[in-house]
């Protein structure tokens, strides 16, 4: 009995650190949350409520009628998903050539791809807007769109060609066999095995882009009509001054299609990032 206990006892301190991590990173997100509902005698309160006794819309009719609210939440989706389907496009060709050709370079390829992604995406604002300055594409949508695919590219490549590696080339040999070309057999056999892997950089890319800030910020200067929802929550408090409640209230529909995204493609994400970690 004491033996059976054992395991368990050693694991409490892990436990016990787990949940504490758990309640320090969601506290802030609990409190945003609680505020946008409080009462804005509430919210100024000198004695703040942990649990609020009286809840209200107020807030959120007021984000949701605030200028522009609708016009920046069709530019952030259609900036996200513009990216994401082409990083998909790209990535799901290269990490196939990678995965399954034999050329010359391939290696070298690869680890260009790794140095990609470990640069820091921040010290290239500079010369993004340079380059983006002298061939006017500031204040554009496009511009944004690629930003978000240059970034998003590398680990997409990387987590689908090792997603791709683990698939056995049999399958698509014996597809072959039967009358399929290539490309048929890839997309008959291949593909569909891909979906975890494609969930998972999907939500990446989801995530990455629609957070995005800084690159939004500084490209996007001139235009206020192509704002992204991050650029737009950034003016929001000198829009409506000390009113923490609609900020809050903003923050909470800005983080929402995330969280949805996310309670979606839980169920592939853990195996896709697993999959593709392995070596292919």
């Amino acid at each position: 009995m004491s033996r059976a206990r054992t395991p368990r006892v050693r694991r409490m301190p892990l436990n016990a650190a787990a949940v504490l991590t758990v309640l320090v990173c969601l506290f802030p997100v609990y409190w945003m949350i609680s505020t946008a509902f409080k009462p804005s005698r509430d919210i100024q309160s000198t004695d703040p409520q942990l649990f609020p006794h009286t809840w209200t819309l107020d807030h959120f009719r007021t984000a949701v009628q605030a200028d522009g609210f609708g016009l920046f939440w069709r530019n952030s989706i259609l900036v996200t998903a513009s990216s994401i389907l082409l990083a998909l496009i790209v990535a799901l060709a290269s990490a196939y050539a990678v995965a399954r050709l034999r050329w010359k370079g391939r290696r070298q390829f690869m680890l260009m791809v790794f140095i990609a992604q470990m640069a820091p995406w921040e010290s290239l604002i500079i010369p993004i807007y340079i380059i983006s300055r002298d061939t006017d594409m500031l204040d554009r949508l496009p511009t944004l769109t690629l930003v978000y695919f240059m970034v998003t590219l590398p680990f997409s490549v990387i987590v689908l060609r090792g997603f791709i590696g683990t698939i056995p080339p049999e399958l698509e040999e014996a597809a072959q066999v039967d009358g399929c070309t290539r490309t048929g057999a890839f997309r008959k056999v291949a593909l569909p095995l891909l979906a975890p892997g494609l969930m998972a950089t999907s939500l990446f890319g989801f995530i990455t882009a629609w957070n995005e800030f800084a690159y939004a910020n500084f490209l996007i200067i001139k235009q206020q009509d192509s704002r992204t929802l991050p650029v737009w929550l950034s003016s929001f408090q000198n829009t409506f001054g000390t009113d923490w409640g609609a900020t809050m209230a903003a923050s909470t529909l800005f983080a929402l299609p995330a969280l949805v995204v996310f309670l979606l493609l839980q169920r592939h994400v853990t195996s896709g990032f697993a999959a593709g970690a392995v070596k292919g």
